[in-house]
């Protein structure tokens, strides 16, 4: 099931790639406690290359305006629940050869806080807390973001390991998803690692600064 779900990532990087870039739509201050965040504020924050070292690039950092399909891509539980107020979605995906490794990185942005905050718990029960598999155990990941939550666990014949993590920062909801062909091929503090650099590039992004945060080494 990880291993499923990452070909579903791919296939959400893949529609994104396709949809180009699409018009966009003016930030505003939400509930005035965060920031929402343009289209091209969303892409932006999505980990590029030089963001990730170690990792190849398969499909690129895309950020789309929130619509009918999109909706049903990234809130796919009854009535697109937990897409309420979202603005953009985004994507990039990356796979790291040496242990047959992947990791899918996602954004939803909502026009404000509060939305997010009502997104949160629809999304991780509803879905998203799900698809590291049915044996899958939480995990911590730190304070990162304003809410947070992570599991770790394993699919298929062969224990394939996968893993999801889901943060809010402010006015977004991201998602950290790794799976990997190799019972080595991710842990926990790798996910730990890529969650807490996608959570600090939002919160870099939502200060008005261009996201730098990166992997070490």
């Amino acid at each position: 099931m990880a291993m499923r779900n990452y070909r579903w990532c791919v296939a959400i990087a893949a529609a994104l790639l396709l949809a180009g870039c699409g018009g966009g739509a003016e930030s505003d201050s939400g509930n005035g406690r965060a920031v929402a965040l343009t289209k091209e504020q969303v892409r932006e924050t999505l980990p590029d290359g030089e963001a990730m070292t170690g990792w190849k690039e398969s499909a690129r950092p895309t950020a789309v305006v929130m619509d009918k399909l999109y909706r049903s891509q990234a809130c796919p539980i009854k009535g697109n629940a937990g897409c309420e107020n979202a603005r953009f979605f985004g994507a990039s995906t990356f796979r790291h050869d040496d242990d047959a490794a992947t990791v899918t990185f996602l954004i939803i942005a909502y026009g404000s806080e509060q939305a997010a905050r009502d997104a949160y718990d629809v999304l991780w029960d509803g879905y998203y807390g799900k698809v590291a598999g049915q044996r899958a155990k939480t995990f911590e990941i730190g304070l990162v973001g304003d809410e947070r939550d992570a599991r770790f666990g394993s699919s298929g014949f062969s224990g394939e390991p996968g893993a999801v993590a889901q943060i809010r920062v402010g006015t977004a909801l991201l998602w950290t998803e790794a799976a990997s062909a190799d019972k080595g091929g991710i842990d926990e503090d790798g996910v730990r690692d890529l969650a807490t650099m996608l959570a600090e590039r939002a919160r870099q992004a939502q200060n008005g600064d261009a996201p730098s945060a990166a992997l070490d080494g």
